[in-house]
């Protein structure tokens, strides 16, 4: 039960800005933590997008005002660690154009001008998109699609050898058994609350990030933790444009 609940609080302190603390003895590194931690990553989704529609219900007298304040904080509430990703990833792809090392581009902490440029661009258009599907009241699309664009991570860890060790560590803890219950599970609720529409939008979640992520590694040769990064923001841009294009 302790592994449990430091996988738990593991994955809420690395994909949250929420304050969570450890103790002195707390071994992170246990397979079993980090297999918790995995598996909790869909219930990081429904948090964050249930807190994010708590802020936006709060100031909606503000109009479009409130759906935007909501759709910056639902990032924020991230620490915007997978928007970030879009920046290197696009400086990587533009140095490997250039003759650079793409790995050794990722890995610097400064961030170029075109990784600049299209992470504000991408930024103003998941801003957009996100509150124009608050402001039409598709909230249950909305929950489904933060958990799904995290289920798709689990799936691409499942599928790809990584070059990097944490990434590389956290596959190995990753069994088939236990994400393949959790795929079951969630897929279950997706046809619960949204029939077959639901389960569309969870198969339509997972092959983007699986078309996003091989086009990452064709390009640059190779995929690690931005390249995961990446393809979450750009599988939860996908789900909410095909919601706004099948709903309004």
């Amino acid at each position: 039960m302790k592994q449990v609940i430091l996988g738990i609080k593991f994955a809420l302190s690395y994909f949250t800005v929420l304050p969570i603390h450890f103790g002195a003895n707390d071994d992170l590194s246990q397979p079993k933590v980090l297999s918790n931690m995995l598996l909790t990553l869909p219930f990081i989704g429904l948090l964050l997008s249930a807190l994010t529609l708590g802020i936006f219900v709060s100031f909606e007298s503000l109009g479009w005002l409130a759906a935007i304040i909501a759709s910056v904080l639902y990032m924020a509430l991230y620490g915007f660690i997978h928007t970030e990703a879009i920046i290197d990833v696009t400086d990587a792809v533009y140095a490997k154009h250039s003759g650079k090392d793409p790995y050794a581009i990722i890995k610097e902490p400064g961030v170029g001008a075109m990784g600049v440029l299209y992470g504000v661009s991408f930024l103003l258009l998941k801003i957009a998109a996100l509150s124009t599907l608050l402001m039409y009241h598709l909230f249950i699309p909305f929950m489904a699609i933060a958990a799904i664009s995290r289920i798709s991570l689990l799936v691409l860890i499942r599928t790809y050898e990584f070059r990097s060790s944490f990434v590389s560590q956290l596959k190995e803890s990753l069994y088939f058994v236990p994400l393949t219950v959790l795929l079951l599970i969630y897929g279950a609720l997706a046809w619960w609350f949204l029939s077959w529409p639901g389960l569309a939008l969870f198969g339509l979640g997972i092959v983007s990030a699986l078309l996003l992520s091989t086009l990452a590694k064709k390009t640059l040769g190779f995929i690690n933790g931005d390249v995961l990064g990446m393809s979450l923001e750009g599988v939860e841009f996908i789900l909410i444009l095909a919601v706004l294009l099948a709903c309004i």
